[in-house]
């Protein structure tokens, strides 16, 4: 057991997904997992491990933020060994052509500053996703028909800034395609412990455009998410 996970030895699966929002991880976990079991309540970050076509796959609330979302994977990398994470978040679009409840899979990932996202100093190195996780998930997107975009995505330390979406605009220049909170993070955390990792979202909103989902349907919305992540993950 850690602070923040009772889980012990073996509760997690190599693979796990890693969505922000405890009834989210609920929700994933019962409706796609073969006879999940919660492997940790503590905090009320929810965890569970089941199977998936015959493969063993792990679910992980995460939080929001960079600070909660390094907590739950490093120690699901150095304490419980997982090999595998695959982010399954929401995130902002930052261009009008990414529609609404489409998917945008993280190809790299910057700050929105030269301070931001960048966890604080502690792995400094740029990073990105496995590329074999990379292919697979845009490939697998195409086959089952789901809407989605593959590209430069931005990470952010806040939610409220006072800037507002200018502060957006220089990753905006570069192409951008979407904003969240924990992908820089994902992307050092899994390099620095030598662990494959992807993040992939949804929209749940626009920044250009100001429409939003109503949040009474997102658990709904992640339909299309979650398949595609446990296809990529359980994968031989």
């Amino acid at each position: 057991m850690t602070p923040h996970n009772e889980a012990g030895k073996g509760d997690y699966a190599e693979t796990v997904l890693l969505p922000g929002d405890p009834e989210r991880a609920e929700w994933m976990a019962e409706t796609f997992l073969e006879a999940p079991r919660c492997v940790n309540r503590r905090r009320g970050a929810l965890g569970f491990t089941g199977l998936f076509r015959g493969r063993p796959v792990s679910i992980q609330t995460t939080g929001i933020g960079v600070s909660s979302f390094l907590i739950y994977a490093h120690e699901l990398l150095d304490f419980h060994r997982v090999r595998t994470l695959i982010r399954t978040g929401t995130c902002g679009a930052l261009t009008a052509e990414v529609g609404l409840r489409s998917l945008v899979i993280s190809q790299s990932v910057r700050g929105e500053s030269a301070g931001s996202g960048q966890v604080y100093g502690l792995y400094d190195a740029a990073a990105g996703p496995d590329p074999g996780l990379l292919a697979r998930a845009v490939a697998r997107a195409g086959e089952l028909g789901i809407e989605h975009y593959a590209g430069l995505t931005a990470c952010s330390d806040l939610f409220y800034h006072p800037e507002g979406r200018a502060r957006f605009a220089e990753v905006q220049a570069e192409g951008a395609l979407a904003v969240d909170m924990e992908t820089s993070a994902l992307y050092r955390i899994a390099a620095h412990f030598g662990a494959r990792a992807l993040s992939i979202l949804n929209v749940v909103d626009n920044v250009v455009t100001g429409e939003q989902t109503d949040y009474s349907e997102r658990q709904a919305l992640f339909t299309d998410l979650t398949r595609l992540a446990l296809d990529v993950g359980t994968e031989s």
